[in-house]
């Protein structure tokens, strides 16, 4: 009986060293992932075949992820954050909630991504970027014969009211990110006054950020503010939807990843971490109809995506509006002095 044991264990070792890397069980991994589901399926499946990792992946928005994160601090159970905005995964880092790691892969990104990086000490790094700013449905809009906004102080006048959507900064980084660009476009109380008219015209405030460019895509609403991408998204496919970089200036996202403190598959998360930065991981978005800037310089730009140089953008200070404290500040004058407002 002890000899059979012996032979079948040495066999099934023969066997495992003659299969493929990426055929062989290679441990787990748990990744939350921020960006929409159709970005986080084929990235995890590729990362999957390319390793023999197992990935169980769940999906949620960054404000979400960044609640989750936050509570379950004393029994991690996820591994590593990939995508969503830079802001809450530069707050991760400021709550000791995610640990520094210097990917070898770091002379291989853009400077934007390794500013990110430098900022919070290693502990997270920029992945994509994008730029914030709205579409709308042109068959609607001359069908109501509307003029075509295309500043952020359009979206405030009567002609839009009830017809604007945007996210509830609470779950959302999209929505975040255009609180604290709008309060470094027009400074801190002109922006609340602009807000607070804005709230008069806005029919629902999504759970996700993209939610809005979909909506404005079907009809549903005639403006959405989102990141552009997620409205080139709706474009492409086919939507009669008009994307617009406001005319006072926009902010950007970074779009970043962190390793979360005490997970448990740490060398696998390392080994996801240093995948995603590459080149050929970083084109998948593009495979995937997400079309943000890649942060590794070798991947391929999709020609669909908005330029920088094309749009008029604000020099976002990263640092301030990715401290915790400015981002419970801002968001809860925003509660009290916009939301709780009447319509």
């Amino acid at each position: 009986m002890k000899t059979r044991r012996l032979f079948g264990a040495l066999f099934a070792g023969a066997l495992a060293a003659l299969l493929p890397g990426a055929a062989r069980a290679q441990g787990n991994l748990t990744v939350y992932c921020s960006v929409q589901e159709e970005w986080c399926r084929p990235m995890m499946q590729a990362f999957e075949r390319a390793t023999g990792i197992r990935v169980a992946m769940t999906r949620r928005s960054s404000g979400e992820t960044m609640t989750q994160i936050r509570a379950e601090s004393s029994n991690p159970r996820g591994d590593i954050w990939w995508g969503g905005t830079g802001d809450p995964h530069m707050q991760a880092a400021q709550e000791n909630l995610t640990v520094e790691y210097r990917s070898p892969m770091l002379d291989q990104l853009h400077d934007w991504a390794v500013r990110q990086a430098q900022q919070t000490g290693f502990r997270t790094v920029g992945i994509y970027a994008g730029a914030l700013g709205f579409s709308y449905n042109a068959t609607e809009l001359n069908r109501r014969r509307i003029a075509a906004p295309r500043c952020w102080a359009d979206l405030a006048q009567p002609a839009f009211r009830g017809e604007v959507q945007v996210a509830d900064p609470n779950t959302s980084g999209t929505a975040y990110t255009m609180l604290a660009t709008l309060v470094q476009v027009m400074g801190e109380e002109p922006a609340f006054t602009y807000l607070r008219a804005l709230h008069r015209n806005v029919n629902q405030y999504t759970r996700s950020g993209a939610a809005p460019a979909r909506a404005a895509a079907t009809g549903e609403t005639l403006v959405g503010i989102t990141f552009l991408h997620d409205a080139v998204a709706q474009k492409v496919a086919g939507a009669p939807v008009e994307i617009v970089g406001p005319c006072e200036g926009t902010g950007y996202e970074i779009g970043s990843m962190s390793i979360i403190r005490g997970a448990r598959n740490l060398d696998n998360a390392r080994r996801f971490y240093d995948w995603a930065l590459g080149a050929e991981a970083q084109a998948i978005g593009a495979q995937a109809t997400a079309y943000q800037l890649p942060s590794n310089r070798n991947a391929p730009i999709p020609p669909q995506a908005p330029r920088f140089e094309n749009i008029r953008m604000i020099d976002y200070d990263f640092a301030r509006w990715g401290s915790a404290e400015e981002r419970t500040r801002i968001i809860t004058r925003w509660e009290r002095e916009v939301r709780a407002g009447a319509r």
